[in-house]
């Protein structure tokens, strides 16, 4: 519903994993997560997969606004 309060933070850690923090506006929260966290394994899975085929290790966090 509120595409402009989407963010996307790309933290890098020491050991070499890159963690997408991802915040939306409180509204779209319960949709991002999705029915018994449907869509958030959903979104974690695409981004893993991609991740793998360039050889990295990525994990998206799903944070509060």
């Amino acid at each position: 519903e509120h595409p402009d309060q989407v963010r996307v933070n790309e933290v890098r850690e020491d050991d070499g994993v890159i963690v997408l923090e991802l915040s939306v506006a409180d509204d779209d929260y319960g949709n991002v997560i999705g029915r018994g966290g449907r869509t958030a394994a959903a979104l974690r899975t695409v981004v893993k997969t991609a991740a793998v085929s360039s050889k990295r290790r990525v994990f998206v966090d799903i944070v509060d606004a």
